[in-house]
């Protein structure tokens, strides 16, 4: 089935005007509506094949976007940005999710999360609308919850490189340090405090999240780890279950065995080479 992609604009309610990008069915109307939340410094094009493919495969329209102040949607330097973690998933997810309710109020909902994305439906007022949350590679990652051999990395991550590094430039060098998209500095340090507290981001709700309302989510949510993952393996992706406790729980774990792949990880999972794994993601093939 042949699919459209445009670029439109979501505003969020403080005035923040996010890029996103729109994948539907060409040649007949959408019968669900499915809005992708990324993950920490991913950008909304690295969805696109998925997206695209997603938008084929369920006949849905698929809404990509980039968190304020990053890709896209970037309006200066990222040194000067003040934006925070609880920012993205709060505001930004939540506009997405508002945008997708208003612009289709008649379709079914459906949420999908990668990592950060998968973390706070229950901030959004329109979470009721939200029939299944799909959560890939989403969870509370304590730092001692790593495995043995990825341990390095995050104690370098938060304790050693990660804050010199930040405090120096005046945000999170993720290109210098081989991570990635550059970060600003509030984001890492929100982050870097969930991430250490054993509450993860409990740790601040009534302050700098406001408190979440888990009764609004009562759909299902799917939790899909990835066995390869060294990021947020898998039993700290079941974990996120408590966070969702009105919700119908379904547990699925995905190897790269299974597909044929050498290893998936935290993020190829929504690559191409990662293909042969997408309908499992969606629910179109048996766990």
């Amino acid at each position: 089935m042949p699919t459209t992609d445009r670029l439109l604009d979501i505003a969020c309610g403080d005035g923040v005007r996010l890029a996103a990008r729109l994948f539907e069915p060409a040649d007949a109307p959408p019968g669900l509506v499915i809005v992708l939340h990324g993950a920490t410094g991913v950008p909304r094009d690295y969805y696109a094949a998925f997206a695209q493919w997603l938008a084929e495969a369920r006949s849905a329209a698929v809404l990509t976007y980039d968190y304020r102040d990053s890709g896209h949607s970037a309006r200066g330097p990222v040194r000067a940005s003040r934006v925070s973690m609880g920012d993205w998933g709060v505001l930004d997810q939540g506009a997405a999710l508002d945008f997708a309710c208003a612009t289709w109020p008649d379709l079914p909902v459906e949420v999908m999360g990668h990592s950060l994305g998968g973390m706070f439906l229950s901030f959004h007022d329109r979470a009721d609308r939200v029939r299944q949350l799909t959560a890939v590679a989403s969870g509370p990652a304590f730092w001692r919850r790593h495995p043995p051999g990825f341990l390095p990395q995050v104690i370098a991550f938060w304790f050693l490189a990660g804050p010199l590094a930040t405090r120096l430039k005046g945000y999170m060098p993720g290109r210098l340090l081989g991570l990635g998209a550059d970060l600003p500095g509030p984001v890492y340090w929100q982050w870097r405090r969930w991430c250490t507290s054993r509450t993860f981001y409990r740790v601040d709700w009534g302050n700098a999240l406001p408190q979440p309302d888990p009764t609004r989510v009562t759909g299902k949510v799917r939790l899909i780890g990835i066995a390869d993952d060294e990021m947020i393996p898998p039993p700290v992706v079941r974990d996120l279950a408590a966070f969702y406790p009105h919700a119908e729980i379904e547990n699925v774990e995905i190897a790269p065995g299974e597909f044929g792949l050498k290893a998936i990880g935290h993020l190829r999972v929504f690559s191409e080479r990662c293909r042969a794994a997408w309908p499992r993601i969606a629910g179109l093939a048996a766990a």
